[in-house]
C-alpha cells in the first residue's frame, strides 16, 4: 500500500512538472498598463504554458531593472537613449506595441463644456506662470466658458516616466522657454506643482483636488470619469484625443520610420493629428535563451495580430498595418538559443 501511495504521489508530481507554466517577468510603463493587463490575461487563456507577470512601475524603473537583468523584458513610452543602450551586454530591441494619447485632464468645478488649451498656455501653467483658471489668456481661448476665479494646482509625475517624456518632449517643441529652462526627459525639475506616482497616482490626486490639472494616458481619465481638454495642434485645429487622431499623428513619420522604431510623434503634421501622441514599446533582448525566449516571441507575434484588435476599445490606437509588417520582421530576427 505504501509503495502504491509513493508511486501515485510521484505521478502527481511528474504531471505537475509537465504542465508547470514558464514564467516571464516584466516591468515598466504605466501608460500601456491597462491594455497590457488585458493582453497578458487573454494570451494566457490560449497559451497556458506561459505566464507573464508585469509590474507597472514607470518607464524609468523598467529601463533600470532591464539593465540590471532583474526582469526578462522592460516597457517604456520613451525610447532608451544611446547611452542607456550602451550599458547593456546584449543588444536591446524596441518593439512598438500600440499608440496612445497623453491628455490634459482637470478637476475644476464650474467649467461646463469643452476646455481648449494650446502649447503656450500649457507650458505657462506647468511653469507656474499662469496661476488662475480665469486668466485672460485661458479665457480668450474659451470665450463661451465661464472660468472660475480659482487657483490652478499643477499635478505631475514624481517617478521616472515615459508619460513625462512624451509630455515634456511636446512642450519642448512648442515652447522655446520650456526647452531652455526645463527641457525634456523621463524626469525633469518641475517648476511648480505636486507629484503623483504613476498615471494612477496623478489621476488620483486630480480626482480629489479641486482646481487641479495634470497629464495622464487617456484611459486613466476615462476610467475615472475626468474631463480632457481639446488641444490645438500644429496647424491650429483643436483636436480630441481619439484612436483616429493618434493614428493621424503617426502617419507623419511612416515614410521615414527609423529601423529601430525610436521616434517621436508629438506636435505632428496633419490637420487631424492629436499633438501629444506616442508609440509605446516593449524592450526585448535581441538574443534570449530557452523557454522564456520562446514565450516572449510567441507573445509578441500574438500582440501584433490578435492584440491589436483590443487597442481601440481600450482607448489606444493600433499600429498602422504597414508598420506591423516591419515590426514582425524585427521579431522574427530575435535569436532564441
Amino acid at each position: 500500500m505504501k509503495k502504491m501511495m509513493l508511486l501515485f504521489t510521484g505521478l502527481i508530481l511528474s504531471s505537475s512538472a509537465t504542465f508547470a507554466a514558464t514564467t516571464i517577468n516584466g516591468a515598466g510603463a504605466t501608460f500601456p498598463y491597462p491594455i497590457y493587463s488585458k493582453w497578458f490575461s487573454e494570451f494566457q487563456k490560449t497559451n497556458p504554458e506561459f505566464q507573464i507577470n508585469y509590474q507597472s512601475i514607470g518607464s524609468g524603473g523598467g529601463i533600470r531593472q532591464l539593465l540590471e537583468n532583474t526582469i526578462d523584458f522592460g516597457a517604456s513610452d520613451a525610447p532608451m537613449t544611446d547611452e542607456q543602450l550602451a550599458k547593456s551586454k546584449t543588444p536591446i530591441l524596441h518593439v512598438p506595441t500600440v499608440m496612445g494619447a497623453v491628455v490634459l485632464t482637470y478637476q475644476v468645478p464650474g467649467i461646463e463644456g469643452e476646455l481648449k488649451l494650446n502649447g503656450s498656455i500649457i507650458s505657462e501653467i506647468f511653469m507656474g506662470k499662469l496661476t488662475q483658471w480665469n486668466d485672460p489668456k485661458i479665457q480668450k481661448l474659451n470665450p463661451t466658458l465661464k472660468l472660475p476665479a480659482q487657483t490652478i494646482l499643477v499635478v505631475h509625475r514624481s517617478d521616472g516616466s515615459g508619460t513625462t517624456a512624451i509630455f515634456t518632449d511636446y512642450l519642448s517643441k512648442v515652447s522655446p522657454e520650456w526647452k531652455e529652462k526645463v527641457g525634456a526627459g523621463t524626469a525633469v525639475n518641475w517648476p511648480a506643482g505636486l507629484g503623483g506616482k504613476g498615471n494612477e497616482g496623478v489621476t488620483g490626486l486630480i480626482k480629489q483636488t479641486p482646481g487641479s490639472i495634470g497629464y495622464v494616458e487617456l484611459i486613466y481619465a476615462e476610467n475615472n470619469k475626468l474631463p480632457v481638454s481639446l488641444l490645438q495642434n500644429k496647424v491650429g485645429q483643436f483636436i480630441k484625443p481619439t484612436a483616429k487622431s493618434v493614428t493621424s499623428a503617426a502617419a507623419s513619420v511612416l515614410k521615414n520610420l527609423p529601423a529601430d522604431f525610436r521616434v517621436s510623434i508629438t506636435d505632428a503634421e496633419g490637420k487631424d493629428s492629436y499633438p501629444i501622441s506616442s508609440f509605446t514599446y516593449l524592450l526585448i533582448h535581441a538574443s534570449m535563451e530557452g523557454e522564456k525566449g520562446k514565450a516572449l516571441v510567441t507573445f509578441l507575434n500574438w500582440a501584433l495580430k490578435q492584440g491589436q484588435k483590443m487597442a481601440e476599445p481600450m482607448s489606444y490606437a493600433p499600429l498602422p498595418e504597414k508598420m506591423i509588417k516591419k515590426v514582425e520582421a524585427q521579431v522574427k530576427g530575435i535569436q532564441v538559443k
